[in-house]
């Protein structure tokens, strides 16, 4: 890592007189879950973001921007948790919304996941949820509430920006731009992305995540509610649905699973470097080698999951996508794509295609290096084996 860079120093310097808190965190969601509000029934989905705050606050090396980012991260999802319910109380129309048939790119982090969604995005009968509606999801808004929604989400990917220069050469963010069901799932294994929480990684794995599920559903119903126009197909995407397959197929049984694959080894040392890049925002110091062993084993514990999950999908809602086809020839591979999911590929979509697979202007090649989080090529083969075997199967598509 280069040297941390000025702004977060100062920020780290301005903020600390509020680091205290984090010693009470009870009495800081309190205050958090107050101004949130609280709908009836709702006590379950509340406790269990007191619960992670509470072991977030353990974490001895977060820094005072870490303190503050945890509070950010269960501030929005209790507050759009509220306004959910409370739309849906006002409206119960909402959830008769149908989610039909829609399309969850999963797979694996680093496997071209972002740039499948964004393919899948070019179409007009497909519907993307933008950055900007995944952090503040809400009715079809006024000009003035789209244009402060928007706002808030380029001031959080301008924070990420001007706090870890170099999260944006690897995983760049557009307020405007299609983004992952991360944002709006309550839980996932993302808190772990910024510190060490070993009592949350324990109660992730034993969670029911169904409910997770059916709160991102109700998301997606109160982005369709009562919107202009004809009803278009949804297109979801993030790497997180792979641990959890069978509560999103309960959820959303008729979805298509647009599964990517990658050569973990590959994966494994890319999406290190990408948590070192963020975490650097919010642990001082980090400690790189855990970084590496904590998400080779989630990692590989969500393939084994998604593995296990497989068998029962039905053959015709699963669509494997392997590296090649969009990282090395989208021209070929976006075209079979569509013709997979059962989409039309227009000269439209086509002359789109290079403002979707070109790099940022301005962006680096981003280098890694399993070495650098103490693993090796074998430990990785080893945790991957039976993936490794499917791999095979699905590159020779």
């Amino acid at each position: 890592m280069t040297a941390t860079p000025l702004a977060l120093t100062v920020a780290n310097l301005l903020l600390r007189p509020g680091f205290g808190s984090r010693r009470t965190p009870d009495r800081t969601f309190d205050r958090l879950v107050a101004a949130a509000g609280q709908a009836d029934g709702d006590q379950r989905f509340v406790a269990d973001f007191r619960f992670l705050l509470r072991h977030w606050a353990k974490e001895e090396n977060l820094t005072p921007v870490g303190w503050l980012s945890a509070q950010a991260h269960v501030r929005r999802h209790l507050t759009n948790r509220a306004r959910i319910r409370r739309l849906i109380a006002e409206h119960p129309a909402i959830e008769q919304e149908p989610v039909e048939r829609p399309v969850f790119v999963v797979g694996l982090p680093r496997t071209a996941t972002t740039l499948t969604h964004g393919v899948l995005s070019l179409s007009a009968g497909h519907r993307c949820p933008r950055l900007w509606e995944l952090l503040t999801p809400d009715l079809d808004p006024t000009p003035e509430q789209r244009r402060r929604a928007i706002a808030a989400a380029r001031r959080m990917v301008g924070g990420i920006d001007l706090f870890a220069p170099g999260f944006r050469d690897i995983h760049p963010l557009l307020a405007e731009g299609p983004d992952e069901c991360t944002f709006a799932l309550p839980h996932t294994v993302m808190p772990l992305s910024q510190a060490r929480i070993p009592g949350y990684r324990a109660w992730h794995y034993e969670r029911d995540f169904v409910p997770d599920y059916q709160h991102l559903k109700q998301v997606f119903q109160v982005l369709q509610y009562g919107r202009p126009g004809p009803r278009r197909r949804w297109v979801l995407k993030s790497p997180m649905h792979l641990e959890n397959l069978d509560a999103l197929r309960t959820v959303f049984p008729d979805a298509t699973i647009v599964w990517t694959h990658r050569d973990p080894v590959a994966v494994v040392a890319s999406f290190c470097s990408l948590v070192e890049h963020g975490m650097a925002i919010t642990v001082r110091p980090l400690d790189l080698h855990g970084i590496g062993a904590t998400w080779l084993e989630l990692l590989s514990r969500s393939m084994r999951r998604g593995l296990a999950a497989r068998a029962a999908i039905p053959r015709e809602a699963l669509v494997d996508v392997p590296y090649s086809w969009l990282g090395s020839d989208p021209a070929t591979g976006a075209p079979k794509l569509y013709e997979a999911i059962g989409a039309r590929w227009t000269a439209s979509d086509a002359a789109r295609l290079p403002e979707i697979t070109a790099r940022p202007s301005g962006s680096r090649p981003h280098s890694y290096d399993l070495a650098r989080y103490g693993l090796t090529r074998a430990a990785v083969e080893s945790a991957f084996t039976p993936y490794d075997a499917l791999r095979a199967q699905v590159e020779r598509l």
